[in-house]
């Protein structure tokens, strides 16, 4: 699975000018979903949504995860849209592929299980129209963009040494 993240003040999705979902502050979440995927990317990528931690602190450092970032009584949302073309192949000629990215009646269980996965982990979510053509808008906050690969989280992490931020040097190009 893919997951485009944004954080949001506000955003929302609309299907044939109708309002399907709308949160306030939060996170904008496209989501493509491979051939390959199963239920446990989804669960894999749904523990790591819930703790990732780009939403500021007291200090304006993203230091806190979205559910820690809410104020008390308040439920932490994400706007959840399926984007099979997350999973474009533009390597060769200008019209991509989508071979990569799951069918539609394999994609959609899926998407809907992700989605429960999250509302059972106390995020309160909304949701546009599977297969719909959909219009997503949003005001990204910061703008903080985060893109998670479900794949890349299952290979080791690369080098070994030390990224920026963590006293390491950035590579001369």
């Amino acid at each position: 699975m893919k997951a485009v993240i944004q954080r949001v003040t506000e955003a929302s999705v609309t299907v044939d000018g109708k309002l399907c979902g709308r949160i306030g502050r939060g996170f904008a979440v496209l989501l493509g979903i491979n051939r390959d995927d199963t239920e446990q990317e989804a669960r894999v990528l749904v523990k790591k949504l819930a703790a990732l931690r780009i939403c500021d602190d007291a200090n304006g450092v993203m230091n806190l995860s979205l559910p820690d970032s809410c104020a008390d009584g308040e439920t932490p949302s994400m706007l959840v849209v399926s984007q099979f073309t997350l999973y474009a192949d533009t390597r060769r000629g200008n019209r991509p592929s989508y071979i990569a990215a799951a069918s539609p009646e394999q994609a959609r269980p899926l998407y809907e299980f992700f989605v429960a996965e999250l509302r059972r982990a106390g995020i309160r979510v909304e949701t546009g129209i599977f297969q719909a053509d959909m219009k997503v808008a949003l005001v990204n906050d910061g703008p903080v963009t985060i893109i998670i690969d479900t794949d890349d989280l299952k290979a080791p992490r690369r080098g070994g040494s030390a990224g920026p931020g963590e006293g390491g040097a950035l590579p001369c190009l």
